[in-house]
């Protein structure tokens, strides 16, 4: 009997979500509030309206449990929503491993990632508040690329500040931006005072997300038709990223298994938490006994090494602080590939509930994170991005411990983006020109020296 080897899960365009999943009503404990940066007191939504719109906003700090996604961000999501779900028999073939290996794959949107989930929203709300203008950050070019392309659909301006290192690793995702309309320059740059005061002090800067978030922050905050858009981090934007989970639970219930395991690539939290925060929704009700997995560099080690405490979300200070795993808003991370990990602190609401022990958290290195790439393209034909490597390499991992105890376990995992712009890591992969980093942990003891002393 023929059996198809990598078998898909599809739903039809009637069943993208009608509504996004905040968690926050669901939490056995709140969130902390973020302060002000300046009097360190809980920040109103007028403090936050030189950055984002209103709308953005009230979505920050909602207790609704269902947001409405309006029509027209539906319309868009069709594009490419909702997105398969894969069996991976070949890898399971491979791995000579009794369990199941599902994966859901956000590389199908037309920026190839699942940051156009919230790159549209956010267009949205903004053009309809009135914005002229966005400014943001970006690491690997995901988010930039993602947003580049939403602010084409919408007619608004973007300017991107893009890490430099990753400036000169991704030129592709660079010319993707351009090709957008979006305004691309490396960070740090002489076009702010944040940028500038880096360059001072370190000429050769390879730049961080903290960095860039300190040059989009400032151009927004001086210019009231200019608003902030974040790829990562704050409440609004993994909300939007729901989306991923929601029809994860609708096709794993097709493919007739529920998840043991539930894996994703942790940076700043939102493919993670588009994946997750759904199935955490279902297991603070008793409903599912997943065990979920945030994997992260062990070069940037924000959860297993950070300290959960208020910090700065950039490096020049402009940010609210919010408490988070962070390794300190000053911590420098190395040049790996993975640039949308490089960040030094993890979302919130990731941080919280790794906090409440509803998840928990572990590393893998630069070199095993390409080698399970490499793998993993070999046998389901999908090159996925640096950044999802890490996810990929939890999976393997996951299932060679089921094979090694002779169990059958389910394991699923978010396929956050391909590698079709990153192919330049993949050579330096294949030379031998990359190394695994592991930060000295006297010189995460000296960022964290740096947080801001209160709490």
């Amino acid at each position: 009997m023929f059996r198809m080897d990598t078998v898909q899960y599809l739903l039809p365009q009637d069943r993208i979500p009608r509504v996004w999943y905040n968690i926050l009503p669901d939490l056995p404990k709140p969130l902390a509030p973020p302060l002000h940066p300046g009097t360190h007191k809980p920040l109103g939504p007028d403090d936050l309206a030189p950055l984002f719109p209103m709308s953005l906003i009230m979505q920050e700090v909602s207790s609704e449990r269902e947001i409405e996604i309006p029509e027209e961000v539906r319309q868009i999501y069709a594009q490419w929503r909702p997105s398969p779900l894969f069996r991976a028999r070949r890898l399971e073939k491979a791995l000579d491993t009794p369990a199941h290996i599902y994966y859901k794959y956000e590389g199908v949107s037309p920026a190839g990632s699942h940051k156009l989930n919230t790159a549209v929203a956010q267009a949205y709300y903004n053009k309809k508040d009135g914005t002229k203008h966005l400014s943001t950050e970006t690491g690997a070019g995901q988010w930039g690329s993602s947003l580049a392309m939403a602010c084409s659909f919408f007619g608004l301006d973007c300017k991107v500040f893009m890490v430099r290192v990753s400036y000169d690793q991704k030129p592709y995702r660079r010319a993707l931006m351009e090709t957008f309309g979006a305004c691309v320059t490396a960070s740090p740059s002489i076009e702010t005072e944040s940028g500038r005061a880096i360059l001072a002090q370190h000429p050769n800067s390879n730049g961080s997300l903290g960095i860039a978030i300190s040059e989009a922050v400032e151009v927004a905050a001086k210019d009231p038709n200019t608003k902030y858009a974040l790829g990562s981090v704050l409440n609004h934007v993994l909300l939007h990223q729901t989306v991923i989970g929601q029809e994860a639970i609708e096709q794993m219930a097709l493919a007739g298994e529920e998840p043991d395991v539930i894996i994703g690539c942790t940076g700043g939290g939102s493919n993670f938490a588009g994946l997750v925060m759904p199935y955490i929704g279902l297991k603070i009700k008793g409903k599912c006994n997943a065990r979920i997995v945030a994997v992260e560099p062990t070069a940037c080690p924000s959860l297993t090494k950070g300290r959960f405490t208020y910090d700065f979300g950039d490096t020049g200070h402009l940010t609210p602080l919010v408490k988070m795993h962070t390794l300190g808003s000053t911590f420098m991370p190395p040049g790996i590939h993975a640039g949308g990990l490089r960040y030094h602190g993890m979302a919130p609401l990731v941080s919280h509930v790794l906090d409440l022990g509803l998840a928990e958290a572990t590393t893998v290195q630069q070199l095993d994170a390409f080698a399970a790439g490499v793998q993993f393209a070999q046998a389901e034909g999908i090159v996925p991005a640096p950044e999802a490597n890490h996810a990929v390499a939890g999976a393997i991992k996951e299932a060679l411990v089921a094979k090694a105890e002779g169990k059958q376990r389910t394991i699923l995992f978010n396929l956050s983006g391909h590698g079709h712009f990153d192919m330049q890591s993949y050579i330096a992969y294949q030379a031998g020109q990359l190394e695994n980093y592991e930060y000295p942990a006297e010189e995460i003891a000296m960022a964290l020296a740096g947080l801001p002393a209160f709490e």
